[in-house]
């Protein structure tokens, strides 16, 4: 099982990959050398460089394909969702191809009955202590630049009994810290009881004895619930940590993309939030050469990102998708190695950025969990970080016996760009 993209496509490879466990299957996840007769590779559809990653790792299983290292490669995901009758011409020599809702017709191909009361176990490619739980499919908001909707169709939540439940199993395995995900979780529940029931929802998973730490990811900026923001402060095992994407700050740029949102209310949910919730870490990520995006526009984003200071950036290159509004009405005016080079120089910002609110943590001491050990060195988190994508604190081990998914208390001594170092106490 090969699983590219984001950390959505992780949960549907986890689901896929028990029930085909339970069909007796042996599963090897993300191998750098696998000897499986049978690959099934979860694709990203979203931006060009994901799908030209997607594109490539197919064609080297073809490869191994024909030098008779495996038997069979089937694609499942958004690009296979979005490029089907295109791949099947091109690729034929991929055994099937399937789409992102196509669970039961993959498990029918390689002979395993779908159990519906088991749709909510996973067999966990992350570490143990850490899981990622999905609270949504698609999107309502329809970004100007977007695909997503043309790939996974309207937001639809699940009930708020099946994330409890399948929590609860999380818990029991082990895991400690939920990474809450979804196109937009703060659109939580709207379609199934009327109204945003994230912030319930994150109170009713805090109270799932094994659960420390509750991790929200890809919260839409505007609309967001006070009472999230309520709850984020009073929740002891919510961690300060927010993911929201505010894609740009130019009225202009913001108003081409479609986000329903200006620079004055950017600006004034971002000092309401803070205000709330002192604390809080705040990761975002901006894109920069989408139509409209002049010098003057990226100077505003770049002074923006300056004054505002935000824990973690990353930042995109616009990539015009097919069938969105965006390549159906707008040219794509931005040179490529203009966008390289806008995209260089937020990150060049950000590094100092990160590099000053880095050094300001030294001497402070912060709970931690060990994500894994290198060496001499244990390599954790803090509450402020989610993993992978976030910055992580390397700890000499003491010799104690530090372990994996425990928690720690740390002291910070040093600090770089994008690490810290610490000590335990």
């Amino acid at each position: 099982m090969i699983t590219l993209g984001c950390s959505k496509n992780i949960v549907d490879s986890e689901v896929l990959m028990h029930q085909l466990n339970r069909g007796g299957w042996e599963i090897v996840h993300n191998s750098n050398d696998p000897t499986a007769k049978v690959v099934v590779i979860n694709t990203c559809g979203f931006i060009g460089d994901a799908k030209e990653e997607s594109i490539e790792t197919i064609l080297s299983f073809v490869d191994a394909k024909s030098k008779g290292v495996i038997d069979r490669i089937f694609v499942m995901g958004c690009l296979s969702q979005r490029y089907r009758n295109e791949l099947e011409t091109e690729i034929p020599e991929v055994d099937g191809f399937f789409g992102v809702y196509d669970l039961p017709k993959i498990l029918d191909t390689l002979n395993v009955k779908l159990t519906e009361p088991e749709l909510n176990e996973r067999w966990l490619s992350t570490p143990n202590h850490y899981a990622y739980l999905k609270i949504s499919e698609g999107c309502n908001w329809g970004c100007s630049y977007c695909a997503i909707p043309l790939i996974k169709g309207k937001h639809v939540s699940r009930s708020m009994e099946s994330l409890l439940e399948e929590a609860k199993a999380l818990a029991g395995k082990g895991v400690k810290e939920l990474i809450v995900i979804a196109q937009d979780t703060t659109y939580y529940g709207i379609d199934l009881y009327g109204e945003r029931k994230i912030a319930e929802l994150l109170n009713n998973l805090s109270q799932i004895d094994g659960i420390e730490w509750i991790r929200l990811q890809y919260a839409y900026p505007f609309g967001f619930p006070d009472d999230l923001t309520a709850e984020i402060k009073a929740n002891p095992k919510i961690c300060k940590y927010i993911d929201i994407p505010l894609q740009h700050i130019n009225n202009q740029v913001l108003k081409m993309m479609h986000r329903g949102i200006n620079r004055e209310q950017t600006i004034e949910f971002i000092n309401k939030i803070r205000s709330n919730i002192p604390e809080l870490a705040i990761r975002t990520t901006f894109m920069v050469g989408h139509p409209g995006e002049t010098s003057e526009a990226f100077d505003e984003l770049v002074s923006f990102i300056r004054d505002f200071r935000f824990d973690r950036v990353g930042i995109f290159e616009y990539s015009e998708e097919e069938g969105t509004y965006a390549a159906k009405n707008y040219p794509d005016s931005v040179p490529a190695e203009e966008k390289t080079r806008r995209a260089e120089m937020l990150m060049e910002v950000q590094q100092m950025v990160s590099f000053e609110l880095n050094q300001q943590k030294i001497g402070r001491t912060f709970k931690v969990i060990i994500d894994g050990i290198e060496g001499d060195y244990a390599v954790c988190r803090t509450e402020f970080d989610s993993p992978e994508v976030d910055q992580e604190v390397l700890v000499k081990l003491d010799g104690r016996s530090q372990k994996p998914g425990e928690f720690y208390m740390v002291r910070i001594t040093g600090a770089q760009d994008y690490d810290l170092i610490g000590e335990f106490i």
